[in-house]
């Protein structure tokens, strides 16, 4: 498995595992990806034997020591969740926010545990609540928060 720069051409792969990943909590379409790439934001792609099986992206704002960074999206096939490769996805979008020296931000379902045990081996910690942050659903997130590398709380 590689991680990559995400294709254009896997857009709708990525859609579609949004369909089986987010079925009740309006998952992103191809739009919303062309969109985020369009704007210029960080999005890898995990590929194996050249197949499309996870996808995450990550937004910059920002410059240090004053940067921000949002995980948008983190999504891996069923089949392939727990072998790793949320993991290094997630590390990919960690290395580019350390090299703006941003602290990262994003929303986990509060009843994602593996997600947030993922997070947290990570450097993140729980800073707030999002009642009801998914739609249509309605599910809380989690809002967590990673320090900038560099800083004093930082990795």
């Amino acid at each position: 498995m590689e991680v990559l720069k995400l294709r254009r051409a896997d857009l709708k792969r990525c859609a579609e595992l949004e369909q089986v990943l987010f079925p009740g909590d309006d998952p992103w379409s191809w739009e919303a990806f062309a969109s985020e790439l369009d704007q210029g934001h960080h999005y890898v792609g995990a590929y194996l034997d050249g197949r499309l099986i996870g996808y995450a992206g990550l937004a910059v704002v920002g410059r240090a020591p004053h940067a921000e960074a949002e995980v948008h999206t983190i999504g891996v096939e069923p089949g392939h969740q727990g072998t790793g490769v949320g993991k290094a996805l997630l590390r990919a979008l960690l290395a580019r926010a350390d090299e703006q020296r941003a602290t990262t931000f994003l929303e986990v379902r509060t009843d994602n545990e593996p997600a947030i045990a993922m997070y947290r081996k990570h450097g993140f910690e729980i800073v707030g609540l999002r009642k009801r942050y998914y739609q249509p659903s309605g599910a809380d997130a989690h809002t967590m928060r990673r320090p900038a590398a560099g800083t004093e709380t930082g990795e």
